[in-house]
Order: structure tokens, then C-alpha cells, then sequence
């Protein structure tokens, strides 16, 4: 039986220009298997109220954007069972490449027509889904300061980086995870499902989206001169040998800081009490992967 699926496009994600994706996916989405519905958002949370309206309608619904867009299209189906696909059109994507699926849209598209679905973890951090990344800290501040800027992209995000590094100064944590407590002071805490930031940058090597666990990853202030070090660590899956990185795995994390701030979740901001709580959940959302994806 044909199916039908529906396209929700972020017209301003990754700064990119998406006025001839539709073209693309009438082109190159395989017509005998799937009928395609296309529609833009237009505002923050928009593309979660279309996908949830979409919930039991449509095969499958695709998140044509960045990892922010793809939060918010899974926030949706998360524990039902309608699959996520994605067209990849971010600043980092991390989400994206960590499955494989091509960057190239026509690629991406054509990923779909293959349908190799995997049931993946998803993640909450009080209460709020995540599915790639988390974090609080530095990371939290910088995707803070990057929302207001005007101009998006990964170069931004670098000279963000850059620009705020000195000024960040590293917070206390009482970090209890699974019964077990553990007070440090870091630089950033990252609450990893996938390896990856983005842009194939691995803080967690060894991660899994299929393992039921999240990695906790502890990253100690560095110079920032060592800058240019951690993010060839980061390119060649290193960074957990470096000793400013502590990596811990566990299915339930209670943190607990000295006041409220930012945290991001899969790079978009948000303002949090001084207790959050991170959960994963197991096998909760069913995704369209690249066909080199292997499980595990």
C-alpha cells in the first residue's frame, strides 16, 4: 500500500536557502512508495504542532533542517509509530551524520527511498526530549549567544567560541548519576545520546543512540590556546583520551548548580532551574538512517 510523507522544511535553518528543496523531493523521492506533502514552518515550535497533527496520518514525517528542526519534528512522534526521516540542512547536524544520512540532499532524499528504519534512544531533560546532545556550561552559553545572532552557520558558531572563551568562567556541580555522586567543577557537561556535537566533532567517541545509555561527559577548563588540540581530538575521535575530559555512562543524572541558566537541548536554548534531572528513554523513536548506519 502507498504511503504518504510529509516534508516539514525550517526555511531559515543553517542559513541555508531551501526554496527548490520541494523540487528536489518530487524529483527524487521514489513516487511508487511514497505520495509527498510539503509544508514550511513558520515560527518557533511550528514544525512541532504540524508533526504532531501529522501523528497517524501520513508513513512517515521527514525534518528537513538542522538538529534544532529534528528535536522538534521527533519531539513530536517520540514513542509512537511513525518514523523520522531527515533531510539534513543545519549548522552542525550531528544527529544526522551520526546515522549516516548523507549531507547532500538529493542523497538524503534517496536514503529515504531505501526506508532502513532502526528504533533509537531518545533522552529528557526535565521532561523536555533531546536526541542527540544536551549540555550546560560553555556549550549552553554559546548556542545562548548564537541564537541572536543574525548570521547562522558554522563559521559563526566558531567565532562565537572563539569571542566568549576567556570570559566563561567554569561552575560547581553536585552530579549524581545513577545513586552515585560526584562533585566537580567544569568548563561544560554534556548528556550524550550520539558521539557528536555536529559538523563531526565526537566529545563521546564510543557513544550509542541503540544502548540505553546516556554518556555523561565532564570537560574540565582548558587554554585557550589548546583550542585548535581539542578540536582536531574532537575530528579524530580522540578527545576522550585527553585529560580535561571525564566520560561517565548512566540511564538517570541529577545535577545540581548553583543557580538557574541556560542548558541547550540538540543545540537550542532554554533557561533551567538550579536542579535538572536527565533521563534517558530506551527505544523510543523509529528513524530512516543512511544505509552505512550500522547498529550499536
Amino acid at each position: 500500500m502507498k504511503g504518504k510523507a510529509l516534508f516539514i522544511i525550517n526555511p531559515i535553518s543553517g542559513g541555508k536557502k531551501k526554496e527548490g528543496v520541494p523540487e528536489l523531493i518530487e524529483k527524487h523521492l521514489d513516487a511508487n512508495a511514497l505520495t509527498p506533502v510539503i509544508l514550511f514552518s513558520d515560527s518557533v515550535s511550528h514544525a512541532r504542532e504540524i508533526a504532531r497533527d501529522a501523528v497517524n496520518k501520513f508513513e512517515m514525517v521527514v525534518a528537513v533542517g538542522g538538529d534544532g528542526t529534528v528535536n522538534e519534528v521527533a519531539s513530536a512522534i517520540v514513542g509512537t509509530d511513525m518514523k523520522l526521516g531527515i533531510v539534513p540542512f543545519g549548522s552542525g547536524n550531528g544527529l544526522s551524520r551520526f546515522l549516516q544520512i548523507p549531507m547532500d540532499p538529493v542523497k538524503a532524499i534517496q536514503t529515504l527511498n531505501a526506508g532502513h528504519v532502526e528504533v533509537i534512544d531518545s533522552a529528557t531533560l526535565n521532561g523536555k526530549p533531546f536526541f542527540n546532545m544536551a549540555g550546560m556550561g560553555f556549550d549552553a552559553h554559546i548556542a545562548e549567544v548564537f541564537s541572536h545572532n543574525k548570521k547562522r552557520g558554522f563559521i559563526t558558531y566558531i567565532k562565537s567560541s572563539f569571542e566568549e572563551f576567556n570570559k566563561y568562567k567554569p561552575e560547581l556541580y553536585k552530579i549524581n548519576i545513577d545513586g552515585k555522586t560526584y562533585d566537580r567543577k567544569s568548563f561544560m557537561l554534556s548528556f550524550a545520546n550520539s558521539s557528536q556535537y555536529g559538523n563531526d566533532a565526537h566529545i563521546s567517541p564510543c557513544a550509542s543512540v541503540q544502548d540505553g545509555l546516556l554518556d555523561i561527559c565532564m570537560i574540565d577548563q582548558f587554554s585557550i590556546w589548546r583550542l585548535p588540540e581539542m578540536g582536531l581530538r574532537m575530528m579524530n575521535k580522540t578527545a576522550d583520551k585527553t585529560k580535561f575530559v571525564e566520560i561517565i555512562r548512566g540511564k538517570r543524572i541529577h545535577i545540581t548548580r548553583v543557580a538557574p541558566g541556560p542548558v541547550h537541548l540538540d543545540g537550542e536554548p532554554r533557561t533551567e532551574g538550579a536542579e535538572v534531572t536527565i533521563e534517558i528513554v530506551p527505544a523510543s523513536l523509529k528513524v530512516i538512517t543512511g544505509v552505512d548506519y550500522k547498529k550499536g
